[in-house]
């Protein structure tokens, strides 16, 4: 949802359906793939199971409604097709109507290990498996609504807790640390990092210290937020989230854990 993309969405025909090319879903294959081995033993059990339900082709990009009908089967969500990039307004209005939003754009090859902007590998392999689980969907339409009806403002902070949850959530589980995070699961170089790096700081979920962590995009992530099974995101959908995040306001934020961004010389 920044300003600009170097992506242009695909446009589904009358019927919804998308003609990818050849190379596109090459490049799907060969992330779906290299990313499956990647998340064995990583990912949590919660979001194995999603894949099990979805079944997603591993040699071609699936279709939106491929995904959405086995999510209006286990939660009721569904996916929503949007141009690579969408204001604040409409996302959260897609999440409060329990419509996930897809980009549908793949990632080129240059692009392959990283990109900035979320393409519909990351939206689909990263969060549509979780959708399926009842304490990640009721906690992903929980915050939709939440920041649907909150100011400008307020919203900066509620991106914190998107991205400490739903993009980089860990989960710890009687087996050891586990990821739930799309972010991190879509991410090989993240996936390893987040679980076996003694670089950042992991430390248990707590919603105020959560919306007074900086973060930036384009970096490994210098540390993340522990839940202890995955219900928790229940309780975390049903706290007074705006009182949290006024009461994060009138303390302020925490020193970032990372240098400032460099601008590029124009």
């Amino acid at each position: 949802m920044s300003k600009s993309s170097n992506y242009v969405s695909r446009q589904s025909d009358e019927h919804g359906v998308i003609a990818w090319s050849d190379e596109e879903n090459q490049i799907w294959h060969e992330l779906i793939t290299r990313q499956l081995s990647c998340i064995e033993g990583k990912a949590c059990d919660e979001f194995m199971a999603g894949l099990e339900r979805l079944q997603l082709p591993t040699d071609r990009i699936p279709q939106l409604e491929e995904v959405s009908k086995v999510l209006r089967e286990t939660t009721g969500w569904e996916c929503a097709e949007v141009p690579a990039l969408i204001s604040f307004d409409r996302f959260f209005e897609l999440l409060a109507n329990k419509r996930f939003p897809v980009a549908t754009f793949i990632r080129s090859r240059e692009e392959f290990d990283y990109l900035q902007e979320p393409d519909i590998f990351h939206e689909i392999f990263g969060h549509c498996a979780m959708l399926t689980n009842p304490a990640f969907a009721e906690f992903t339409h929980a915050y939709g609504k939440i920041g649907l009806a909150a100011s400008k403002e307020d919203r900066v902070y509620l991106a914190r807790l998107y991205w400490f949850t739903i993009e980089f959530g860990l989960l710890q589980t009687q087996d050891g640390l586990r990821i739930y995070g799309g972010g991190i699961l879509s991410s090989p170089g993240e996936t390893i990092y987040a679980l076996e790096s003694e670089k950042p700081e992991r430390k248990p979920f707590d919603a105020i210290d959560v919306l007074r962590t900086p973060y930036r995009i384009d970096i490994m992530q210098p540390i993340y937020f522990t839940i202890s099974q995955i219900n928790d995101l229940f309780d975390i959908a049903h706290l007074d989230m705006m009182s949290l995040v006024q009461q994060a306001k009138q303390l302020g934020l925490h020193a970032p854990k990372f240098p400032p961004k460099q601008k590029q010389a124009s």
